[in-house]
């Protein structure tokens, strides 16, 4: 441990701490881990670590004082930790709005996945999809998948793939509305970060 890297953050931007720190554990050997210090408790960066790694990161609370939070920050695995997202169970079977009720939280990874959900009615109108492929999973509900040959009749349990770019629209049954699971390779383009 007297040999661990030393980040002192007190004089860096906000904006640019936790891009420096992360960098910094990505670099670390497994095993091995850094001391921070920050001019106060960095709870955001350990919610952001934990978000992004979990169990594969340690966090160490170290002795303090005021202007002056120390924190040793350890590398356990090489890898981000597998881990549970979300428990399905747990979602209301139906919605009075519609739109994403769940998106996967970790922003360095290479899927995009979400919970939709259509209100008794709602509908995602017709449009091509994006240029990847897409596969979604019935999880409550009932309604329509349309496309450029047919109509699909869509219920709970059935697992459906959309090819890049086909053409859909999703009508949600009148009364049970529609909720599905998504998931597809990340789409490249902007991300959006939060303001500091």
């Amino acid at each position: 441990m007297a040999d661990e890297p030393v980040i002192d953050v007190r004089n860096i931007p906000k904006p640019e701490r936790h891009p420096l720190i992360i960098k910094a554990y990505e670099e670390l050997e497994i095993g091995t881990g850094l001391i921070l210090i920050n001019d106060h408790p960095p709870e955001g960066l350990r919610a952001e670590l934990v978000r992004e790694f979990a169990g594969a990161v340690g966090w160490e609370p170290l002795e303090s004082t005021e202007g002056e939070a120390r924190v040793r920050i350890v590398r356990r695995a090489g890898t981000p930790a597998p881990r549970v997202v979300l428990d399905v169970t747990e979602l209301s079977d139906t919605a009075e709005d519609s739109g994403s009720v769940w998106q996967l939280p970790a922003q360095r990874r290479d899927l995009d996945a979400n919970v939709i959900v259509l209100a008794p009615g709602g509908e995602i109108r017709e449009h091509t999809g994006p240029s990847l492929d897409v596969l979604i999973h019935i999880l409550a509900g009932a309604g329509t998948l349309e496309t450029e040959t047919g109509t699909i009749d869509l219920s709970p349990g059935q697992i459906v793939w959309l090819p890049r770019k086909s053409r859909r629209r999703f009508l949600a049954d009148a009364e049970a509305g529609l909720q599905y699971f998504s998931v597809h390779q990340r789409k490249p383009g902007l991300s959006i970060t939060s303001r500091r």
